[in-house]
């Protein structure tokens, strides 16, 4: 199939079947979809029942973020573009309130709107047009990965004066208490985990968000610059290795 425009869905045989065959393999997922082109919301649900999902939809701003305040969805998927309130007044006030995966979509091409959603609290962002089977595996992936961090027998970890409790998913610096998004905590993890020892970017990549990385995506950049405005306070505790990937030093 062709992939999805702003207002289309690919119709013609794809590898929806094979997704059908393993969706036994898969729990059901109840997911939320906020985008006001009605059309693609109702092949979406389509699409998204095919593959064992139940999919709700919502079409304006304030209805989507009513939605995902009050409903029990396992991932918000959420358009950029929408009436009365846009997608990332959206995620920001629903960050406020409810710490809850979301996937932006985006039919913007500048780069500093992906990075905007990914500083807004953004799990992770897919371009229009898309392919709806890769919305699905970064769906699966997001609701993988936040699962396996409420993982009960990890033990908390201490380098420097940084300490991670992976069960309560809390963070001090110094002793003090640092907010910290599910992605910012999970990629914190992966480094601390592997302290001393240059983690590359396709590695990071792979294991939070099961794909290939790709030279022009920033997802990376934006989140370490993050944890290092939190963390380091004046200090070097994430090193860049150019071309590489990154590592975590743990320096008081």
């Amino acid at each position: 199939m062709r992939n999805l425009g702003p207002g289309e869905l690919r119709v013609t045989g794809s590898p929806v079947s094979m997704e059908m065959e393993t969706a036994e393999h898969h729990k059901q997922l109840s997911l939320l979809l906020v985008d006001d082109d009605a059309e693609l919301c109702g092949m979406m649900k389509e699409f998204f029942a095919e593959a064992g999902h139940h999919l709700e939809c919502a079409y304006t701003g304030r209805e989507g973020l009513a939605c995902a305040l009050n409903g029990a969805h396992d991932l918000v998927i959420l358009d950029v573009m929408l009436p009365n309130l846009d997608g990332f007044s959206v995620l920001q006030q629903l960050r406020r309130r409810k710490d809850l995966p979301v996937i932006m979509l985006t039919a913007r091409v500048q780069q500093q709107d992906r990075i905007l959603g990914l500083n807004s609290g953004a799990d992770d962002y897919l371009p229009k047009p898309f392919d709806p089977d890769e919305l699905l595996a970064r769906v699966r992936a997001v609701v993988r990965r936040t699962e396996s961090s409420l993982r009960p027998e990890a033990s908390a970890m201490t380098i420097g004066n940084i300490r991670l409790n992976p069960t309560t998913r809390e963070v001090w610096s110094a002793g003090a208490p640092v907010e910290l998004t599910a992605m910012e905590f999970d990629l914190l993890e992966m480094l601390i985990r592997s302290a001393g020892r240059v983690v590359s970017r396709e590695e990071i990549t792979a294991a939070l968000f099961e794909r290939e990385a790709t030279p022009y995506d920033r997802f990376l950049d934006v989140h370490i610059s993050h944890l290092r405005k939190k963390l380091e306070g004046g200090r070097r505790l994430i090193r860049t290795i150019r071309g590489v990937g990154y590592v975590f030093t743990g320096v008081k």
